[in-house]
């Protein structure tokens, strides 16, 4: 995608904008004489007729369509003079997009400011019981997590459900605040070489067994000693997780990409890589807290 960012089209966007400006002028000027001859006492025309007799006139274009059209010529450069509308120029008003939303990012901060100061000494079950701070959290949450977790928290194939009580890295108000704020970085690693096509089946089958799915009892006897050399270190002997590494509870029925044999034998045999991005910088410490509130209530009946 480098060649989308290369010095080489602030230039061609500049050159292009500036023809297009000089040769619609160019063409408005060349249509306003008169084109209207007399040959022979007859009209002269375009040369193009219709129904043997209907002729098209070599009629000059009205005057108010021409200024008209003068006026938008006069704009675009009056625009590319105050606007960066050539790419390579800022324009004398020194304008961008990335000023104008930063600038509009500091009158809302200054704004509501007092309102996220009132709730920055609640603790995260005090806020996941107030209405209005579950209000904003659930606003905060839509604009900034329902496009992965869907808008009801359901989640889909990658991405958590953030209602039920299956927490990957954990569910305490805590642990849910340093997700959002830092983000995780989930990776499990692909054991397909290791384990080979027939070892991981076998593996699949052990874990499909730990949550109490139909599994073939010959692959699973062959697979319980696969486990606990190769995934135990991470999700525990007995298969139940460990969220200090991230690392999901097998025992239980929640599935972040799906229960079924092929997809369980695709996690084991080439790995998975799930990124939950950072969103300190963007919220800040009031928001994320607010934003924690909400989620943690989705799973929680905070006191009321």
């Amino acid at each position: 995608m480098n060649e989308f960012t290369s010095g080489f089209w602030p230039f061609y966007i500049a050159i292009v904008t500036v023809i297009s400006i000089i040769v619609c002028a160019v063409f408005l000027y060349s249509q306003q004489s008169a084109k209207i001859t007399l040959k022979g006492g007859k009209v002269d025309t375009t040369g193009h007729v219709w129904d043997e007799d209907l002729r098209e006139w070599n009629n000059p274009l009205p005057n108010w369509w021409r200024w008209l059209f003068y006026i938008t010529v006069v704009f675009g450069l009056l625009y590319v003079v105050l606007y960066p509308g050539l790419g390579l120029i800022r324009g004398y008003f020194g304008w961008s997009s990335g000023r104008q939303y930063e600038d509009e990012m500091k009158k809302a901060e200054a704004q509501y400011a007092p309102l996220y100061q009132k709730y920055a000494a609640m603790s995260v079950e005090q806020l996941a019981a107030d209405p209005g701070a579950r209000q904003i959290g659930q606003n905060l949450y839509l604009n900034y997590c329902a496009q992965c977790h869907a808008s009801d928290a359901g989640g889909s194939k990658g991405f958590p459900n953030l209602r039920d009580n299956d927490w990957q890295w954990g569910g305490a108000p805590a642990a849910i605040e340093a997700t959002i704020a830092n983000g995780r970085r989930a990776v499990m690693p692909p054991f397909g070489q290791a384990l080979g096509g027939e070892g991981t089946k076998d593996v699949a089958n052990y874990v499909m067994s730990l949550s109490g799915m139909a599994a073939d009892p010959i692959r699973v006897a062959k697979g319980k000693p696969l486990f606990a050399a190769n995934c135990a270190a991470c999700h525990g002997p007995e298969g139940t997780g460990n969220p200090a590494l991230g690392a999901p509870n097998l025992t239980d029925k929640s599935w972040l990409y799906g229960s079924a044999e092929p997809t369980i034998i695709q996690t084991i045999g080439q790995g998975r890589n799930g990124v939950m991005p950072p969103w300190k910088d963007r919220l800040g410490e009031e928001k994320a807290k607010l934003l924690t509130a909400y989620v943690w209530g989705l799973s929680n009946a905070p006191a009321k």
